[in-house]
């Protein structure tokens, strides 16, 4: 079996069939009657000077999922970088703009999900800005999904994001062992591994971690999904920017999957289990075959370029099938 969860209420244990109905239920159908944006507008900010591959593998990587709409927030320096990559994102060189905060403002209210991290460096003043678009977002009730850099300001700043369910993390294990010791005060047992990640999404009030490693946990402190869905062995970076626009995107599906399928919501809700943790295992589950698909053509070569171009195929093996 390449996953399964259980509720901390109940006990249950669920094949991985009864949840791949539930997300076949959670994606929203194509048809004509949609207008550009309502499946999805995706926000990822990072992008600095030294960094403009992780935003853009981020933002093309919900593009490709299926967000309509895929921004990205970067500094001055980064944007036209990231610009010649893809004419399919709309880039915002804003980060480091003296009103940085006034210009996010006119674009938070069209965004349906944030991805903070990618490729964002560790300025104190960026991360300052940061900081403070983390509290609007939340005062908006804007989904946030925190990866690299973005976690080392969680890790500094907990308080940030504690209690603020609509968050995911995606900690590889280092990340996740220096989160971990913030919060709980002691190392996690290695021995123990859901345990752990079930105890940090408690300490943080009930937001979903989704740790990276040979086997992806996803928990929100009530339940987990372990993915061991084969993937490869090759670290080829950029993954984990894959990993979490996908995130993104999906995230922002399962919140609002009731205005695209009435009829689904009670079907969905039986499985009991938090939409932040069915994307996780979204996302892990997608990232996965984009590797195992990619690696298979490429070998050592493999890079993250390569996954991406897998990704519809990937959606539709394992997602759809």
């Amino acid at each position: 079996m390449p996953c399964k969860w259980f509720t901390e209420k109940s006990g249950h244990t669920v094949g991985v069939t009864e949840l791949q109905t539930a997300i076949k239920k959670i994606i929203p159908p194509l048809n004509n009657s949609l207008h550009k944006g309502q499946i999805g507008r995706i926000g990822i900010i990072g992008g600095c000077q030294e960094y403009t591959g992780a935003p853009y593998f981020a933002a093309i990587s919900a593009l490709k999922v299926g967000a309509d709409l895929s921004h990205v927030f970067c500094t001055k320096d980064a944007a036209p970088v990231i610009k010649s990559y893809s004419p399919e994102l709309i880039v915002h060189p804003i980060l480091d703009h003296p009103s940085a905060l006034t210009e996010f403002d006119k674009w938070l209210p069209r965004i349906h999900t944030l991805v903070i991290g990618p490729g964002l460096g560790r300025d104190p003043k960026i991360l300052e800005t940061v900081s403070a678009v983390i509290l609007n977002s939340k005062a908006r009730g804007i989904p946030l999904v925190i990866d690299a850099d973005g976690l080392f300001l969680i890790t500094e700043s907990p308080d940030l994001i504690t209690n603020y369910q609509n968050t995911v993390l995606t900690p590889n294990i280092i990340e996740f062992q220096r989160l971990f010791e913030k919060m709980a005060g002691d190392k996690p047992e290695n021995s123990d591994e859901i345990s752990d990640v079930k105890i940090l999404a408690q300490h943080l009030g009930n937001v979903t971690i989704l740790r990276k490693g040979r086997e992806d946990i996803i928990s929100d402190g009530n339940s987990v999904i372990k993915c061991n869905t084969e993937g490869s062995p090759r670290r080829c970076g950029g993954q984990g920017d894959l990993l979490s626009g996908a995130t993104g995107i999906f995230f922002n599906w399962t919140l609002s999957f009731n205005n695209h399928k009435k009829e689904s919501a009670t079907e969905a809700s039986e499985i009991q289990l938090g939409k932040g943790v069915i994307a996780g295992f979204m996302a892990s589950r997608l990232t996965r075959e984009c590797s195992r698909l990619a690696f298979a053509v490429h070998g050592r070569s493999m890079t993250t370029t390569e996954m991406i171009a897998n990704i519809h195929t990937a959606f539709e093996g394992v997602l759809c099938s």
